[in-house]
């Protein structure tokens, strides 16, 4: 019964994020159709392109303050696929995501550890994140990355206070949290793209259903795992 329950927590998760995904970029649609945000985009565009590399930097700096500051990574997602296109942006949020964390996981280990220790010690998701990780170790970061089951900003801080290395901790980070940057900001730059120009761009929307199927198949398989690493604790 109480793996049911995670699993519909799990799958209400990744709708609700879905549906504020499709939320976001739906309402970009009608005002770029209301207001002629499309000429404005790419002016928008123009403009950081004519930063250089100065643009990117401030946007992953951007991003890394986010996400160790617990803002919404999704909305930031978003915009970076509108602004830089889907190649560029998935390589910008995916460093400034990656890099947001690890700096979340050092603040937590060493700067604040007292402080976080104390806010997460009645927290039951945490006590399991903590379980998980010291009896299966780099595994567990891996599958919770694919699978929703603790919030993002609780696993950047929380992992902080495990014994997981810092190393594990940011490279399985990166690798299990790219297929969803790809999905967000290719699906996003797809819509734009249709909107802007009026035409489908049918190669993107290809890879972007080739992404989602990815992503959907990986939340699958490590949501078994995850119940897999669970079941002899479970049977204590």
């Amino acid at each position: 019964m109480e793996e049911k329950k995670v699993t519909a927590r799990s799958k209400g998760k990744d709708i609700g994020k879905l549906v504020l995904f499709a939320a976001i970029v739906l309402s970009l649609i009608v005002l770029a159709r209301l207001f002629g945000l499309g000429e404005k985009l790419q002016e928008l565009r123009d403009w950081i392109a004519g930063m250089g590399n100065l643009g990117m930097v401030v946007y992953v700096a951007l991003y890394i303050v986010a996400v160790a500051a617990a803002v919404p990574g999704l909305p930031i997602s978003i915009a970076g696929a509108a602004i830089f296109g889907a190649p560029k942006g998935v390589v910008l949020v995916s460093i400034g995501s990656t890099l947001g964390a690890s700096s979340a996981f050092l603040i937590s280990r060493y700067l604040a550890r007292d402080a976080i220790s104390h806010w997460l010690s009645g927290n039951e998701k945490f006590q399991r994140l903590d379980r998980l990780t010291e009896q299966h170790g780099a595994i567990i970061v891996a599958i919770t990355r694919l699978v929703p089951l603790f919030p993002f900003n609780l696993l950047n801080y929380g992992y902080g206070l495990t014994r997981v290395p810092f190393w594990t901790f940011a490279f399985w980070s990166w690798l299990c949290m790219l297929p969803g940057t790809i999905v967000y900001l290719v699906g996003t730059d797809a819509l734009i793209t249709a909107v802007t120009t009026g035409e489908v761009p049918w190669l993107i929307v290809g890879v972007f259903v080739a992404a989602l199927a990815f992503v959907i198949l990986a939340v699958r398989i490590a949501g078994g795992k995850l119940k897999e690493k669970e079941k002899p604790q479970a049977q204590k």
